[in-house]
């Protein structure tokens, strides 16, 4: 007999298992999360938010969104990585980054109708945690999970009450491990993880210091700091990163991954930041310090059965890149939709397989993407002559050479630029955030080939309606003139279609399939004198389909198939598609 019953036990109340309780709530699925600490995260670790990630708070709601933004540090003061000696010492160059260069923020603006910004876990896991409370998620904290068994009608978890050192069974329906980097759902499950472990070891001290003197007029997240003798770990350098302008600080140091990890004490954490930032009277408020293993490891399988990995128990790699936090609620925005309709009894529970279709080889590709990310510091060491040994006096007479007057000086000096440059390709990589493509069973390419662009694919967003990938935004005004996102007309845990003049029959079908498969489908005809106008032409631009075609959308805004004109009949075509997506 369970002590407890659910229709989803969550492992976890990080981004993803918070976020998949919000989700789950707001789709009116009954769920449980469980956390084996006495509250959330306690260190700012996840800060990047990208625009993906904020549309899926947008498709919580409104509200959601809004406060992110108020908690969040804004775009333009997340500004430009600096690269200097120290932050006190001589600045060696810096890059636009996070979409702030004039060309990249145009792309931002016209890609979504969301903002990156900064927003470190400390405030986005209560924001994901209250909003899935408030709705029905119930929470049990000091709740440590120990081991599961699934069967055919669904998963008994065992898990400890830390407060009363009691044995607690709960069942139910499914069962999501969002339990770190160290998940213990995927070692009892026995997931396939790709990769290694501890490939390089980092510690954090986070710190509260004013050291506006030295960055105010230089707004940025990161401030690379290159020093000889600084290239230990796997980091390369040093790292004073911003958690609130400009006032609180975490350094990230590294360290021999093959040596025992350092006792960072409050002494040590005063003598790396008086070093990093240049000034050796400098007196720190130490908050927290802790060591880390910089991790490349993925797994091949994100479920079997009845249990569901995401988060860091799938994809494991270091903050590279600002990916990490940014995947895993992307992770539960793909999952919790399927979960939703398969317990209502609307769709076929094979649907849910195409979890790990879809998302397996994104955690493949962030990972690969993050730690390629930490090579690529290389031709910037290279160029300040950092590398070979630790004769400090020769690289730092390397280093001061890029200031000569001589041939040999120039060369070096153009080589740094492009070096910096280049990590646009970790700290403005739009299109690594934005262009996910899925393939699978829920969706329905009918033979169409994948567009292709000039623009390279990790740099820059390529919109399209192509099945798989999601929506584009265009603006599109209502009868007052007010702008609506073509986003915000789907999502929200329903199917949506778009049309325009002409395809009036696939509005009808729609409708009459909504009813007869038991599923909300918004329809959306788009056009002069309809509820909404595409009075820009940007929306006619972005569909890739005639004013007769039409686009379905998925709960999570991904396109699952388009017609690009009128059928001969409508409402087969859609009964067809439906049929194939929903498992029927």
């Amino acid at each position: 007999m369970a002590d407890i019953t659910t229709a989803v036990l969550i492992i976890g109340t990080g981004p993803a298992g918070a976020a998949s309780g919000a989700l789950l709530s707001t789709y009116g699925i009954e769920n449980m999360m469980i956390n084996r600490y006495h509250w959330l995260a306690n260190t700012p670790r996840a800060h990047i938010t990208n625009q993906r990630t904020m549309e899926v708070l947008r498709d919580l709601g409104h509200e959601v969104e809004a406060e992110a933004y108020l908690h969040a540090t804004e775009q333009d003061l997340m500004g430009e990585n600096v690269f200097c000696e120290s932050l006190a010492g001589e600045e060696i160059g810096r890059m636009n980054s996070w979409g702030t260069h004039p060309l990249s923020k145009a792309e931002h603006l016209l890609s979504s109708p969301t903002f990156m910004n900064d927003l470190p876990q400390t405030f986005m896991e209560p924001l994901l945690f209250t909003t899935a409370c408030k709705r029905g998620t119930r929470a049990r904290m000091s709740m440590e999970y120990k081991k599961h068994e699934q069967d055919a009608e669904g998963v008994t978890t065992i898990c400890l009450d830390r407060l009363t050192g009691k044995e607690v069974k709960i069942r139910s329906k499914y069962l999501i491990g969002a339990d770190g980097g160290n998940s213990l759902v995927t070692e009892n499950e026995n997931l396939p993880i790709e990769g290694k472990m501890g490939v390089g070891g980092s510690m954090n001290i986070l710190f509260r210091a004013d050291l506006s003197k030295y960055v105010a007029h230089r707004p940025s997240v990161l401030y690379w700091v290159m020093q000889p003798g600084a290239d230990v770990g796997g980091i390369g350098m040093g790292l004073v990163r911003m958690i609130r302008p400009w006032n609180e600080w975490l350094i990230v140091w590294g360290y021999d991954v093959t040596q025992p990890a350092p006792n960072v004490d409050e002494a040590m954490a005063t003598e790396v930041a008086r070093q990093l930032v240049g000034d050796p009277k400098l007196e720190i408020e130490l908050l927290s310090a802790n060591t880390w293993t910089v991790n490349n490891a993925y797994a091949t399988k994100m479920s079997k059965g009845r249990v569901f990995i995401m988060g860091d128990a799938a994809h494991r790699h270091p903050p590279s890149n600002g990916l990490g936090s940014n995947t895993s609620i992307q992770d539960a925005f793909n999952l919790c939709w399927k979960l939703a309709i398969v317990l209502k009894n609307q769709a076929g529970s094979a649907l849910l397989e195409t979890y790990d279709t879809e998302r397996a080889p994104i955690a493949k590709q962030v990972v690969t993407r993050a730690n390629q990310s930490i090579s690529e510091f290389g031709p910037i060491f290279e160029a300040l002559g950092m590398t070979g040994g630790t004769d400090y006096e020769l690289i730092k007479s390397n280093m001061d050479a890029r200031c000569g007057t001589d041939a040999q000086a120039e060369v070096q000096r153009d080589a740094l630029n492009k070096a910096i440059a280049f990590k646009r390709y970790e700290f403005d990589a739009h299109g690594i955030e934005m262009n996910q493509r899925y393939s699978s069973s829920a969706i329905v390419c009918d033979g169409q080939l994948e567009p292709s662009f000039e623009k390279d694919a990790v740099l820059h967003y390529q919109p399209t309606t192509w099945p798989g990938a999601r929506l584009p935004h265009a603006w599109v005004f209502d009868a007052s003139g007010r702008k609506h996102s073509t986003l915000d007309l789907a999502g929200g845990g329903t199917f949506s279609l778009f049309t325009g003049l002409g395809g009036e029959p696939w509005a009808t079908a729609a409708k009459e399939l909504s009813n007869e498969f038991g599923i909300i489908i918004n329809v959306h005809v788009i056009g002069p004198r309809q509820e909404y106008v595409d009075h820009t032409g940007s929306w006619a631009l972005a569909r890739e389909v005639t004013d007769s075609g039409c686009i379905l959308t998925r709960p999570d805004q991904h396109v699952c198939w388009r017609s690009k004109t009128i059928a001969d009949k409508p409402k087969d075509e859609i009964k067809r598609v439906l049929n194939q997506i929903l498992a029927k």
